[in-house]
């Protein structure tokens, strides 16, 4: 129930909302409406009062009562909710600024976590993805180990938080089964995704902040490194920064999946796309004349760069022209 984030539990808000549709009612009626017993609509009655999300009205005898204003009665809650989600934001900001204060003091060996077992590797991998605010960057084994695809629902999530998603596979993992159907949604929904033919680990790195690398089980339980902010995740991130440039981007084209090179035609959509982006048009009226997301634009535009090996949109419109793109 909605109202459960302002400390109401179902019944009394249910009971609360029930009044809100009428003028007014008693116990007995209440009781009928919400199928529970009169001592307990009694109960939910008495701790309403006491909140002022309700009154009585008419003869006391009567024992007829109406649902207070809600912006009067629920007003002071939602603010009162507000301040304290702000106090627990500053108060998160102060601990991550005092956290990476401290991290320079730190021993080696408390930069580096080591988890064991599926289900605290799996809790960790989710929390990683959670916690990302801005970019997650990952390369996809076709070996899985611990967590799979389909055992995490956190990359949509990510995704729809606005944080961009770059992820690198060996081309084995779009041989099996349900892969396509994985990769078409992850690029529909905005991914950026690559293939390469083999990739040298699995990783997961949020926010350039923290990473997780499954180690080898080698017939033990799994096992995965969590890497705080040091030397070894910078070594991460420019692992990943070279995977990322040698690469393919992988493509959503009518026929399917395709991966583009510098070789490949130029798809129609991709020229449709160009022609509307220099004749001055923004990425969602461009989204909107080709019945697109404005994500898939910027994706494919982001795509169009990595092929023409151009850095600003200007450059592309100047490789566009001379290439003939459009």
């Amino acid at each position: 129930m909605v109202l459960a984030t302002l400390g109401l539990t179902s019944e009394e808000e249910a009971l609360y909302r029930a009044l809100v549709e009428c003028p007014s009612a008693t116990a007995p009626v209440l009781s009928v409406v919400l199928n529970l017993p009169v001592t307990e609509v009694d109960r939910l009655i008495s701790a309403l009062l006491s909140q002022g999300l309700i009154s009585r009205t008419g003869n006391a005898s009567e024992g007829r009562y109406v649902a207070s204003s809600p912006s009067i009665a629920l007003g002071p809650l939602v603010r009162q909710r507000r301040d304290q989600l702000r106090q627990a934001e500053l108060e998160l900001a102060a601990l991550t600024e005092r956290f990476w204060v401290t991290a320079a003091d730190r021993r080696a060996g408390d930069l580096v976590e080591v988890v064991t077992g599926v289900e605290l590797i799996a809790d960790r991998f989710a929390h990683l993805q959670r916690s990302a605010e801005k970019e997650v960057r990952a390369m996809v084994t076709a070996r899985v180990a611990a967590v799979g695809r389909r055992d995490y629902p956190d990359e949509d999530e990510g995704v729809q938080r606005g944080v961009q998603y770059r992820v690198v596979i060996e081309r084995a993992v779009l041989e099996q089964q349900g892969a396509d159907s994985d990769a078409t949604g992850a690029l529909s929904s905005g991914e950026d995704i690559r293939v390469v033919e083999k990739v040298p680990i699995k990783l997961l790195i949020a926010d350039r902040n923290l990473a997780m690398v499954p180690m080898d089980a080698d017939g033990h339980a799994p096992a995965a490194l969590l890497v705080h902010r040091s030397g070894l995740l910078d070594a991460l991130l420019a692992l990943f920064d070279a995977v990322w440039d040698r690469a393919r981007p992988l493509r959503l084209e009518p026929t399917g999946l395709v991966e583009s090179t510098n070789d490949t035609p130029l798809a129609e959509l991709d020229r449709q796309i160009l022609t509307l982006l220099l004749a001055g048009l923004t990425d969602a009226s461009i989204a909107t004349q080709l019945g697109m997301s404005m994500r898939t634009v910027q994706r494919r535009v982001r795509d169009l760069m990595d092929l023409a090996d151009v850095h600003t949109r200007l450059q592309l419109g100047w490789h566009a022209a001379r290439a003939n793109w459009a």
